[in-house]
């Protein structure tokens, strides 16, 4: 008897989410580990559905009814006519864009810190800044991104973040790039930042419509000490290139701000490098 031919859309959505079920362990463990449980999960990820959605009829040039909607996202029509008009979710997301403002701010300062003159010195590295009066003082580095906030409020910022320090002979960044270790809702926000542009490269590479970078190095069945030894060279190769990158960076967001019309400058790009340890094979 003849077996009916499997159905390749089937094998793939299988594929899929065999893929995001294995990815997504370390993100449910993170929300137990915060208190958020299954049902609270659920019920939230059925905006991210929506969402979704909504983007990818829009992608398709199709109507973004409610019936379109819920046939594409397998949401009840119910959620769907209540969700998409709630309005405290789009308040709520008004008011984490201004929370977030100090941090791309902050951002911004240790970005051009890290990699511009008169703020880094011969071998390329942030210089210890004088307070105020000269070019070369933290007060000129802020101004160089905006005059609209206080230096003040920017130094106080990247102190909470632990990133910077105030001493005797000046203002000194800590970090050997910008990566708050206070503050536990910006590290949440990087953390969403970091992870969700990963994961859209890698989603486009799989489905053809990218050919991204995204490559790994890994090795296993090593001892402590050798996993050790190949952190503090990862941590040395991302220090080594980041540089020059972050120079080029910064100096097309200059150029493109100066001499590029508003409505081409829609584009945004993230290179970014992680490293991990881990005892066990599957994590």
């Amino acid at each position: 008897m003849t077996q009916p031919a499997a159905d390749p859309a089937a094998d793939r959505a299988t594929l899929v989410l065999d893929a995001v079920l294995r990815l997504f362990k370390p993100a449910a463990r993170l929300l137990l580990q915060n208190g958020v449980s299954y049902g609270a999960f659920a019920t939230a990820l059925k905006r991210v559905f929506l969402a979704a959605a909504q983007d990818e009829l829009k992608a398709r040039g199709m109507a973004q009814t409610d019936s379109a909607i819920t046939l594409l996202s397998g949401v009840h029509r119910r959620d769907v006519r209540t969700l998409l008009r709630a309005a405290p979710a789009a308040d709520a997301a008004a008011g984490a864009a201004q929370r977030r403002e100090p941090l791309s701010m902050a951002s911004e300062v240790a970005a051009r810190w890290l990699s511009l003159p008169p703020w880094i010195d011969d071998r390329q590295r942030p210089r210890v800044l004088p307070r105020g009066g000269a070019g070369d003082s933290f007060d000129a580095l802020v101004a160089s991104v905006s005059s609209d906030i206080r230096p003040r409020a920017v130094l106080d910022e990247l102190k909470r973040l632990g990133v910077a320090e105030e001493g005797d002979d000046g203002v000194r960044l800590l970090a050997g790039s910008f990566a708050p270790r206070q503050g536990f809702e910006e590290m949440s926000w990087l953390l969403a930042d970091h992870l969700r542009d990963h994961l859209a490269a890698a989603a486009l590479n799989l489905q053809g419509q990218a050919n991204f970078l995204e490559q790994s190095v890994h090795v296993d069945a090593i001892t402590e000490t050798s996993a050790a030894e190949l952190q503090q060279a990862a941590v040395a190769a991302w220090k080594q290139l980041r540089p020059g990158y972050l120079a080029l960076a910064q100096a097309r967001f200059d150029a493109d701000a100066r001499d590029a019309r508003p409505a081409l400058r829609g584009h945004r790009a993230r290179f970014g490098v992680y490293f991990l340890i881990d005892r066990d094979k599957e994590s």
